[in-house]
């Protein structure tokens, strides 16, 4: 029993000596499926990850700069290539983890179609969308308004959060009547509360959300661990449960 309990002992100090702490940099628009992913990985592996939720255009600029993050989970494929060829991180680790839809949306029942024709009505006082420089979601929604037509007739009525996650407390506080979200926001088990429309993928580029191993955390296991944990099943149900695809 004795050598039991030192093996034990001694197994759970092997283990806490290769855990390490992790600074993740998080798209807005990942905060929810990340917050569960981290939970099952950190029971899995024993590290302990640091999220950090932002705008992918401040992450660029934090990272470019020195910022002490280890692993960027991006709203887009070209920051972390970028980002790669500027030394700045590990590129053949870089990867799509998941592919993003758009939606319009209201918390109020029927208020949006869903075919998107109250764009066209113009019958509101202001609509939400992430700030086109700094968020990949705010500028597919931007491509979204020019390719209806409709881009100029409401400049107007435009109201910019920093990130997607501000322009969706627009949205829900009533600082705007709709708005331009990530579907992952409003979709909870499949299901949408308010009223909304899924933008068709030919309205904006694809919004493909590649993860990358930056140069803070070269060399650490635990990166390469997390980044292969995001191809898992386990994680991959989140994901899609939040209405991403792969």
């Amino acid at each position: 029993m004795r050598q039991l309990s030192i093996f034990l002992l001694l197994s759970l100090a092997a283990s806490s000596a290769v855990a390490d702490n992790l600074r993740v940099a998080v798209a807005a628009n990942f905060t929810e499926p990340m917050r569960k992913i981290s939970a099952l990985f950190e029971q899995a592996s024993g590290h302990k990850l640091e999220l950090i939720f932002g705008s992918t255009g401040k992450f660029y600029a934090q990272v470019s700069n020195g910022a002490p993050f280890d692993v960027l989970l991006a709203a887009d494929e070209e920051t972390p290539a970028r980002l790669a060829a500027e030394g700045n991180a590990v590129s053949e680790s870089r990867f799509t983890y998941a592919t993003g839809k758009l939606a319009l949306w209201s918390p109020t029942a029927g208020y949006v179609d869903d075919q998107g024709h109250i764009l066209k009505s113009g019958s509101f006082r202001h609509i939400s969308l992430a700030n086109p420089d700094l968020a990949p979601y705010g500028a597919a929604a931007v491509s979204v308004l020019k390719n209806l037509g409709v881009y100029e007739s409401l400049r107007p009525k435009i109201v910019l959060g920093e990130n997607i996650t501000q322009a969706h407390q627009f949205v829900a506080t009533g600082a705007a009547e709709l708005g331009f979200v990530a579907l992952s926001q409003v979709m909870k088990e499949g299901k949408v509360e308010g009223s909304v429309w899924i933008v068709p993928s030919a309205l904006h580029a694809p919004i493909r959300q590649d993860a990358i191993v930056l140069d803070k955390g070269r060399g650490k296991a635990a990166a390469t661990e997390l980044l292969a944990y995001l191809k898992s099943d386990a994680a991959r149900r989140i994901i899609a449960s939040y209405g991403y695809s792969f």
